[in-house]
């Protein structure tokens, strides 16, 4: 990413240079610094009250409460992750945060999720006595984490939301339909596929 943003950014330089026009691509920088300085503040704000919300929501059993609601679920996507393993509750707290539109509040959990997956998957490894595995390959388990992280169903997108708003939107609020529907949509299919590779994968190893 960073070869990527610095290319970009040095391709203006050198287009802004050759045509005349680098006083523009100096307002256009300023213009870029003042409006990423502005939206940071704004963010940090939203995100200091959901991720408040989050805690609260933590210490008075509610996330607790929305755990043992998704435990089937846990259950049905990771069936390999031992009962009351670490993992499970970060996974769970990822899960809430996502389907809230947290998504970085998400990411804390999700890092913490994938060093319990990958503890999980050297214990297997040991325990199975197979030194000669390659280490740093994901689990099934990492995987289908990962996926679903990304294809979070979100019910309320809260960083979309806080954009709009900060870029002058009549209604912020009117992408919440939309979003839920293209989310469930892309899950729905996430599931699906990780699903599919799962059964393939028991039969690789089957055969």
């Amino acid at each position: 990413m960073n070869v990527l943003w610095g290319g970009m950014i040095l391709i203006g330089i050198v287009y802004g240079a050759f045509h005349g026009t680098m006083q523009e691509v100096t307002d256009a920088a300023l213009a870029s610094c003042r409006e990423a300085v502005s939206l940071c503040i704004t963010m940090a704000g939203v995100m200091a009250l959901w991720v408040g919300i989050m805690e609260i929501a933590r210490e008075s059993g509610i996330v607790e409460a929305l755990s043992g609601k998704l435990r089937p679920f846990l259950k049905f996507m990771f069936p390999r992750i031992p009962e009351g393993h670490p993992a499970q509750e970060h996974i769970t707290v990822n899960f809430i945060a996502n389907i809230l539109g947290l998504g970085w509040a998400a990411t804390p959990a999700g890092l913490k999720a994938m060093k319990a997956l990958a503890e999980l998957e050297e214990e297997r490894r040991q325990e199975e006595s197979q030194p000669g595995k390659p280490k740093g390959i994901a689990s099934n388990e990492m995987c289908t984490f990962l996926i679903l992280n990304i294809s979070s169903l979100q019910l309320i997108p809260v960083n979309i939301i806080a954009y709009r708003a900060q870029y002058g939107s009549v209604n912020p609020g009117a992408v919440v339909v939309p979003g839920i529907v293209a989310t469930a949509v892309s899950t729905g299919a996430a599931i699906l596929f990780c699903k599919v590779m799962d059964r393939k994968a028991k039969g690789v190893r089957g055969g």
